[in-house]
């Protein structure tokens, strides 16, 4: 259940995130996330939205349909909440005008129904006096409908019948001895049976259900919403994060999507950089490969963009690093949504819902090849890798790069330096220098670098990549190993003295925006592989330092 803040509080700037109550009647159990109004807290609403089954949207009598509350609908509506009531409040201050109550239904039905909100129940009432909330009110006799609390404990807000094919997120391996294995978890969609057949996925395991067990005690079958623990009758592998699901109607699997994204994080989310996916009890690593569109949450209107900031809700296609079973968020919640996590300080940074998945995944399959990156490594002699130079502009990479390189073809190496400047002629040539635009380019040419270690010659890479994210992301392509970060550790005083293309000169007369150590971020390495410092040692001694570390 869901309650939005009142309007008195804000005016009165109080300003809370979302508050969660419980209370309780004879006839139902509640928890009350009450969340504030101003359009800062967006996130704050749809955090409490999220898990509500219901939606009490506050009206004052004397404002009406207001853009707030408008707003607070639509929220509710993405967040998949059917059922909501209309409270107008302090009726006693329009003196109980049955007209005047009429036509704010009205406007609210009617763009409730625009919103998809299914049920909408509208009720009179004063806070102030209590009228229409606990008992009915004296002073609006005309009023026939129920009281706020009654309707809340008799309201039906299980949806459609429990018909969905069974699944569940597994979120605990029991196994207590060698013999014993079973799977824990909350059954998100339909009801399962002993000698239920069912399948593992996204491994495809079939198996039977052998037991059910609910606590201590073991049953028949468990339906939606319980917890419960099943063992199989046969010795399958089943981890976490895997759904059990029927095995006549298995769950779609797919590593693309279209979601909803609602972005929390004082940061703009950044397409192409890599953020950790968590559904249910599953954790991947996620990239935003395109923005749609924002939507304006006040009109609904569908606004261009190519990044979210916060409080900002668009729709985006999205790419995951393995594929997931799943269902669309509007069938099923637990199994299509999901939350994001920015990999380095671990903060929740968005909250998503699956739309759909993107066909051309489906369309999508990796082609078995007979000649692998060891047969490509061995005829060359060599183990590949990608050495991965960064550090501010006029550091020193590109001359160690090409020093390294020579050192190397010299050896009988076979060799290859992907430089910064030379990438942006060709391949990166329609990307910028916005912290978005830098990210992309530095997934390219991550990708670009893994090819060729798959070709199996050893790359070499001078970016200045000043973004941890990224150089996380590059790092993740490769096996343990084959990835070497090198720092070029250069105090930027020593890069602007030096200053080979001019480029801090400009920056600093304000002719070159986005300039990295100037008016945008350098995000030194925290454990680098090799630490050079080339104020102090020759390319060189620099180019021994890395030769080092690889052999």
């Amino acid at each position: 259940m869901l309650v939005d803040g009142l309007q008195a509080e804000r005016e009165q700037g109080i300003t809370i995130d979302v508050a969660y109550r419980f209370f309780s009647t004879e006839q139902r159990a509640f928890i009350v996330a009450d969340a504030p109004g101003h359009e800062q807290y967006t996130r704050n609403m749809a955090t409490g939205a999220s898990t509500a089954e219901l939606g009490v949207v506050l009206v004052d009598a004397r404002k009406g349909v207001l853009i707030q509350t408008r707003r607070h609908t639509r929220i509710l509506a993405m967040m998949g909440v059917s059922h909501a009531v209309l409270a107008v409040n302090k009726m006693d201050l329009v003196d109980f005008d049955q007209a005047r109550f009429a036509a704010i239904t009205a406007d609210y039905e009617a763009f409730a129904r625009e919103c998809g909100i299914g049920s909408v129940v509208a009720i009179p009432v004063s806070a102030l006096r209590g009228d229409n909330i606990v008992e009915p009110s004296t002073a609006m006799t005309w009023y026939g409908g129920p009281r706020l609390l009654s309707h809340l404990e008799t309201v039906d807000v299980s949806g459609a019948p429990n018909r969905d094919a069974f699944r569940m997120p597994v979120q605990w391996i029991c196994r207590p001895s060698p013999d014993f294995r079973g799977a824990a978890g909350r059954v998100a969609a339909g009801t399962i049976r002993r000698g239920d057949a069912v399948i593992v996925q996204p491994s495809g395991i079939a198996t039977r259900i052998k037991d059910i067990t609910l606590g201590e005690q073991s049953i028949d079958c468990v339906e939606r919403g319980a917890s419960t623990l099943v063992t199989f009758a046969d010795d399958i592998d089943v981890g976490r994060g895997d759904i059990i699901a029927a095995a006549g109607a298995p769950l779609e699997v797919s590593d693309q999507f279209e979601a909803r994204l609602l972005w929390m994080s004082e940061r703009p989310l950044i397409p192409g950089r890599a953020y950790l996916f968590k559904t249910h009890s599953r954790e991947l690593t996620m990239t935003v490969t395109t923005i749609k569109h924002r939507i304006d949450i006040n009109t609904g209107a569908r606004l261009g963009a190519t990044t979210l900031s916060l409080n900002e809700i668009g729709l985006a296609n999205i790419s995951l690093s393995q594929p997931v079973p799943f269902d669309s968020y509007q069938n099923n919640r637990t199994l299509g949504g999901f939350i994001l996590i920015d990999q380095m300080t671990f903060e929740t940074v968005g909250a998503g819902m699956i739309v759909f998945a993107l066909r051309r995944a489906a369309n999508l399959h990796w082609q078995a090849l007979d000649v692998d990156r060891e047969t490509r490594a061995r005829i060359k002699h060599q183990a590949p890798r990608c050495i991965w130079l960064t550090g501010l502009s006029g550091s020193g990479k590109s001359t160690i790069a090409n020093a390294l390189e020579r050192r190397l073809v010299a050896d009988g190496r076979h060799t290859y330096v992907l430089d910064g400047d030379n990438v942006r002629h060709g391949l990166n040539r329609d990307l910028g220098f916005t912290e978005a635009d830098r990210a992309e380019n530095i997934r390219r040419v991550a990708e670009v670098a893994r090819l060729m270690v798959d070709a199996g010659l050893i790359v070499i890479v001078s970016f200045i990549s000043p973004y941890r994210a990224e150089r996380r992301l590059a790092r993740s392509l490769f096996e343990p190993g084959a990835f070497v970060e090198v720092f070029v550790d250069t105090p930027i005083d020593e890069c602007e003295r030096r200053d080979p293309k001019g480029l801090y000169a400009k920056a600093r007369a304000g002719a070159l925006p986005n300039f990295t150590g100037i008016d945008s971020p350098y995000e030194r390495p925290e454990h680098p592989d090799v630490h050079l410092f080339p104020a102090a040692a020759s390319p060189e001694a620099c180019v021994a330092a890395i030769l080092e570390s690889l052999h």
